[in-house]
């Protein structure tokens, strides 16, 4: 079995180590949109084959414009692998980076635009934490066989500690699936970063007995929840997606009120998603809005670029942001400002490396094994 110890894995910090990390020079500070898009093209051309463009859904017009493949993170980093390209820019964050480096071969290289794109919720449960939890949860269980599932927005070193404890990733579409391979191996499930996630992936199953860990408490909030965390079934780690916590019950009424139907992401809160029409990932979202009826109103409760993206590319739906105007973006991804993009393909067709992301080698090989786990559902 391969475990931590065995390829040197230390929970350190000092593993969370990229070749190059390089901030926008002032030259490229105030492009305008017309010699930005100029600039880009140039760059491309110059590069050809050479590299790929990845804008993540929640992109700005900007810069999807530009990218070659448009999707969530698992999929861009697929189509990443499928290349030959040389270079992958991926307009996303940190840990969607991290997963390309993990999953494209050793002679391609990934570059992010900006290395201040970090998300905030992988951010809320680093391996470090987990790691320093771990023996205190699984004691707090009376010793049960704890099973890690971590979600795909985590970095590698969550990824490779699921791993060696036995567990796996998922994404937002198989979810279920990965408790269901954690429970026919262990007897309780921790369920890192995302709780809302987490939850309703509990409640589609029936599982009543959950809990949640609070990491800066050092233990589950006595007054959220009825079950001891002996009896959980389920334990979430505490953390959240600010963009999907925003959405409450009222802005689903209100839009359903307003003749619309509502289509929220499963990182919402379990009674948003409970009171949508429909739930699922950012590809799902898409696909609703793609095989609607000319008409049909749709209110989209995700990151409000997407909800943009999708009244602009199917005109003849009607498709609003759940929370309108009070929507918000996403932060992390955000850092990613199209003149960074600009700036990184120039360095590139002068041949520079800026801004490289790669993962480091023991992580990368447990971070596999949690990722090949996942293929298997």
């Amino acid at each position: 079995m391969v475990t931590l110890e065995s390829v040197g894995f230390e929970s350190d910090l000092s593993l969370f180590k990229y070749d190059t990390f390089e901030q926008l020079p002032e030259s490229h500070r105030d492009l305008d949109e017309e010699e930005r898009a100029r600039r880009i093209e140039a760059a491309r051309e110059a590069l050809g084959d050479d590299v790929i463009v990845l804008g993540h859904n929640y992109q700005r017009r900007e810069i999807v414009e530009h990218a070659d493949f448009i999707g969530d993170s698992y999929e861009l980093s697929k189509r990443a692998a499928e290349s030959d390209a040389e270079y992958v820019v991926f307009a996303g964050v940190t840990f969607m980076a991290e997963s390309a480096d993990i999953i494209t071969d050793d002679d391609q290289t990934v570059i992010l635009p900006s290395m201040e794109a970090s998300c905030p919720m992988a951010g809320m449960a680093e391996a470090v934490q987990v790691d320093s939890a771990w023996d205190e949860l699984v004691a707090g269980t009376g010793g049960k066989n704890v099973i890690p599932v971590t979600y795909m927005n985590s970095y590698a070193d969550l990824k490779a500690f699921c791993a060696s404890h036995g567990g796996l990733i998922c994404t937002s579409s198989n979810a279920a699936d990965a408790f269901e391979w954690a429970f026919e191996r262990g007897d309780a499930v921790l369920f890192l970063p995302d709780k809302h996630l987490g939850r309703n992936t509990a409640n589609d199953l029936g599982i009543d007995e959950v809990v949640e860990w609070d990491p800066w408490a050092g233990g589950i909030d006595e007054e959220k929840d009825d079950t001891d965390l002996e009896d959980a079934e389920v334990v979430l780690w505490d953390g959240y997606c600010q963009v999907h916590e925003r959405f409450r019950v009222s802005h689903v009424e209100e839009a359903q009120e307003d003749g619309a139907q509502v289509v929220v992401h499963p990182e919402c809160r379990p009674e948003v998603v409970a009171a949508a029409d429909e739930v699922g990932s950012t590809s799902h979202i898409c696909d609703v809005i793609e095989n609607a009826e000319p008409g049909e109103h749709w209110a989209i409760g995700t990151e409000v670029h997407l909800a943009r993206h999708l009244a602009r590319w199917h005109p003849e739906v009607n498709v609003d942001p759940l929370c309108g105007d009070a929507c918000m973006d996403c932060n992390a991804m955000r850092q990613i400002d199209p003149n960074y993009l600009t700036w990184v393909l120039e360095e590139l067709a002068d041949g520079r490396e800026p801004n490289i992301v790669s993962v480091a080698p023991e992580e990368k090989e447990l971070a596999e094994v949690a990722l090949e786990r996942m293929l298997e559902l």
